[in-house]
């Protein structure tokens, strides 16, 4: 798909309305208290389903489940908050521990939390640029530790597809590194770029590849696992770029339900099928395609690739290994 469509797509084809009753289902929605998140999170709700909101701020997680039971107020559903950092890797595991313990299935994973616009100099608990570890460390330890629940509750399907892991990037086909990731064979791990545009584009390079790995791993067993450009939108991803570029962005990009219409694609379209499994998605709910350059990485090098999506995945379990 060409640069201009992403840009400025056609008219959804697939909305809230498009979504059918949820009575019964579970939901997980990473950065759920805010932007897309929030119109994720409060369509669901809608829906009759229950929702859990995971985000760092208790008190936000409130105020946005107080908001979204006023404009839901004939919802069946239910809202919970649950309490996680994904820049640190000690409060995940706790987090599943908890949702594990009240729920019994899990139809939907939305990685959708993200950082964007920080100094390279910024760290996670661990160590890492903190947009590498924040867009898909922290949701890669995550996937892993919900994987039991996911798998448990595919089972339990009558058809393929109704259990499916939703993963967030971005628009890759603008400035993101040659390949999605450099590797730095000094330390062997993903490069620090010094531009904080790099790294967050190869943040997100990062979970293009988890989605299609956990596709490759989970497929044969029920599971679809997409990646997606939700669309250039106003949301509050942009809260630490500089006050000029927030002013340009609210002018030209649309809202932020926009960006939960590519989501709930992703989640719910019939389109999807066993074939698109680790697709990726453009806005706003379209099969796309990541750029040439990538497409190589996703492959073995048996096959004429390079390999670099396994490589990827392979360090985030190596990385969060002691935290699962």
């Amino acid at each position: 798909m060409s640069k201009c469509t992403q840009l400025f797509p056609p008219s959804p084809k697939f909305t809230d309305e498009d979504v059918p009753d949820q009575s019964g289902k579970v939901f997980i929605v990473t950065g759920g208290a805010a932007g897309v998140g929030f119109e994720v999170s409060r369509i669901l709700y809608g829906k009759n389903s229950t929702v859990y909101i995971a985000t760092r701020t208790a008190s936000k997680a409130k105020n946005a489940i107080d908001n979204m039971k006023k404009q839901c107020p004939g919802s069946h559903g239910r809202l919970e908050f649950l309490d996680l950092d994904l820049a640190n890797p000690e409060t995940i595991k706790p987090a599943v521990e908890s949702f594990m313990s009240k729920e019994q299935r899990l139809d939907v994973l939305f990685n959708n939390a993200g950082v964007m616009g920080t100094s390279p100099d910024q760290k996670t608990i661990q160590g890492y640029e903190l947009q590498l570890g924040t867009n898909a460390l922290g949701p890669f330890l995550l996937t892993r530790l919900l994987e039991p629940i996911l798998l448990s509750t595919a089972a339990q399907q009558k058809s393929f597809g109704n259990v499916r892991i939703v993963w967030v990037g971005s628009m890759l086909d603008i400035g993101t590194p040659k390949g999605g990731i450099v590797w730095d064979a000094q330390t062997n791990e993903p490069a620090l770029h010094s531009e904080m545009m790099a790294n967050y584009m190869q943040s997100k390079a990062g979970v293009t590849f988890l989605g299609h790995e956990f596709a490759k791993r989970l497929g044969d067993k029920g599971i679809i696992s997409m990646s997606l450009h939700p669309g250039m939108m106003r949301t509050e991803l942009q809260r630490n770029m500089p006050a000029p570029v927030r002013t340009a962005m609210g002018a030209v990009f649309k809202g932020p339900t926009y960006g939960a219409y590519t989501e709930l694609f992703a989640a719910f379209s019939s389109d999807i099928t066993r074939k698109d499994n680790g697709r990726y998605i453009i806005p706003w709910g379209r099969l796309g395609s990541v750029p040439g350059h990538m497409a190589g990485g996703m492959r073995s090098k048996e096959d004429g690739g390079n390999g670099l999506s396994e490589k990827f995945w392979n360090w985030c379990e190596a990385t969060t290994r002691s935290y699962q």
